[in-house]
């Protein structure tokens, strides 16, 4: 019974991790880190979704290698990320339209307190990411090479459609 309800919870935050991923895609938030973790769970149960985890996970690991290769880079994407929290915070302090704002006021900071509040929980993400990134991969061009190797040999076993 304990496996069946197991299933069932995993199976479950799996969908919803994946749909609010998809959500976000269009929304402020993690969109495509959300569609990776609903996918890495449901991966569990499906075998349509094992298959696409991996290459994700491949290039998302290339990428995050990528992003820390130089220290211009580095700064860009902590910058971005101050900037993200910042704008979050912007957001949930809702302040008045300023005068030169050419639109109604209703368009002013869109989406309210919640919207600021995943711009916030964004950049508390990207930070981690980036220092998650510089431990495993800065200064470490093998890690990378064997990321490269990987996605070439996944690419080259993957038929033609």
């Amino acid at each position: 019974m304990k496996s069946a309800g197991k299933r069932i919870v995993v199976e479950t935050l799996g969908w919803i991790l994946l749909l609010a991923g998809v959500a976000a895609v269009f929304l402020p938030g993690p969109g495509l880190l959300g569609i990776f973790a609903g996918l890495a769970l449901l991966s569990r149960q499906y075998e349509w979704a094992d298959r696409r985890v991996e290459p994700v996970r491949l290039r998302a690991m290339l990428g995050a290698a990528e992003g820390v290769e130089t220290w211009p880079r580095i700064v860009l994407s902590a910058l971005a990320a101050v900037g993200l929290a910042a704008c979050g915070v912007l957001w949930i302090m809702k302040p008045p339209a300023p005068e030169w704002w050419p639109f109604v006021e209703t368009w002013w900071l869109p989406g309210g307190m919640w919207t600021g509040i995943t711009q916030v929980a964004s950049a508390f993400i990207a930070v981690g990411l980036i220092v998650y990134s510089y431990r495993r991969f800065h200064d470490q061009p093998d890690a990378v090479d064997k990321l490269k190797k990987a996605i070439k040999d996944r690419s080259a076993k993957e038929p033609v459609s």
